[in-house]
């Protein structure tokens, strides 16, 4: 790890991520690879047992805000993710391999402490696509997290939002109540 990057594992905190494409080219946009990613997240989200807050994908990186993974580290799934979407790529023969790599090979993470750095990194998380001039609202931008958030809207990546959390814990309220009706 170079100098003068700590990154706090184990602290229960959330983390909000940055990772870029190789120099950051928009290949995650030129090679049309936006859905593969959120499924692979989706994978990664899984088998590490985390939850995942907020993502976006823009052209030539990602920003993502999530738990850590139940007892694994959170450098393990990163590097899970970024090899899946690869080897997708590869695979679907919109690599550029053999002239450069995918991903920049380091990726940033930044713990949030506390609720007003949570809400901070989701907006700017939901913001940045407009931000950039690719929208001009974030429910405009099909690969983010927003909709999810603000509309309760089901995607490819299920994310840990409030409705989301609330229509679950009714799911859950309501299976007691149709057994009881046999």
């Amino acid at each position: 790890m170079p100098d003068g990057l700590k990154r706090l594992h184990h602290s229960g905190q959330s983390h909000f991520l940055t990772f870029s494409c190789y120099h950051r080219l928009p290949l995650l946009a030129q090679m049309q690879m936006q859905d593969t990613f959120l499924l692979a997240l989706e994978q990664t989200r899984r088998r590490f047992q985390m939850r995942v807050y907020g993502y976006v994908v823009m052209p030539e990186h990602v920003h993502l805000l999530l738990s850590e993974p139940d007892g694994k580290m959170l450098s393990n799934a990163v590097q899970l993710l970024k090899s899946k979407v690869s080897i997708q790529a590869r695979k679907q023969g919109k690599s550029v391999a053999g002239e450069f790599p995918f991903w920049q090979i380091r990726y940033y993470d930044r713990n949030v402490r506390n609720y007003e750095g949570f809400v901070t990194q989701l907006r700017y998380i939901h913001r940045n696509p407009v931000k950039r001039g690719l929208c001009t609202m974030p429910k405009e931008w099909p690969w983010s997290s927003f909709r999810a958030w603000a509309l309760g809207e089901v995607g490819i990546v299920e994310v840990e939002s409030e409705m989301i959390a609330a229509r679950r814990e009714a799911a859950r309220s309501e299976v007691p109540l149709l057994s009881s009706l046999k």
